[in-house]
């Protein structure tokens, strides 16, 4: 499978040069580029991209609203096939990459990683896992929820089971690490959070993250 991707960034040459190192593997392949967030919303929605690399500082619209915008549950709704977001930030730890978060991004980028790092990256989003380590993606959330939300009525729908295994995920530990804790199959492991992210309306493990740390639960 050939993972489609869309690059977002005001710069042409950064755009350019991105491309290259994209299109140089043999699994991954640019569809477009859009010089800001308006231009990036339309092309999310024309060309059905994979992975969406987003810069987080545009003209016109940056790269949070953007984000939000392709999340919007009226536009996800339309969608056959579902689309994941790395915002690309100069900046570690940017508060801007943490809201992106937030509405739906996947993890974040530095502007100076490595080709190497880039490629991973964009296979792990696709995959459904965030692109930062687990320690950085807390660290940047708990930021972001200072004041908890209650937690929703649907959270008390999972078993016990699926309830060590979404502490595990939002941890940021892996399917075989979790195997290991729960005493379970890597497969079996693998249905739990299944059944986690559609008893609780989520779309990927960040979401998960994203969900402990919103309502207290990390």
């Amino acid at each position: 499978m050939t993972i489609r991707v869309l690059l977002v960034d005001d710069q042409e040459l950064f755009r350019a040069g991105v491309a290259v190192i994209v299109d140089a593997q043999p699994d991954m392949e640019v569809v477009g580029g859009a010089s800001d967030g308006v231009e990036a919303v339309r092309l999310v929605d024309e060309l059905a991209p994979d992975v969406v690399l987003m810069d987080i500082r545009m003209p016109e619209m940056d790269g949070v609203e953007a984000t939000r915008q392709v999340f919007a549950p009226a536009r996800a709704a339309k969608r056959e096939k579902p689309v994941r977001v790395v915002v690309l930030t100069t900046f570690n730890l940017d508060d801007r990459a943490a809201t992106a978060i937030r509405h739906g991004a996947s993890g974040f980028l530095l502007k100076d990683t490595t080709p190497s790092m880039l490629h991973e990256a964009i296979r792990t989003v696709h995959a459904g896992n965030a692109v930062l380590a687990p320690q950085d993606l807390s660290i940047l959330l708990e930021g972001q929820f200072r004041a908890r939300r209650p937690v929703p009525s649907r959270f008390d729908t999972l078993t016990e089971k699926e309830r060590q295994v979404f502490a595990a995920v939002a941890r940021g530990m892996s399917n075989t690490e979790i195997a290991g804790q729960v005493f379970a199959s890597e497969s079996t492991v693998k249905t739990h959070v299944g059944a986690i992210l559609r008893k609780l309306d989520l779309r990927d493990r960040v979401q998960i993250v994203v969900f402990a740390h919103e309502h207290g639960l990390a």
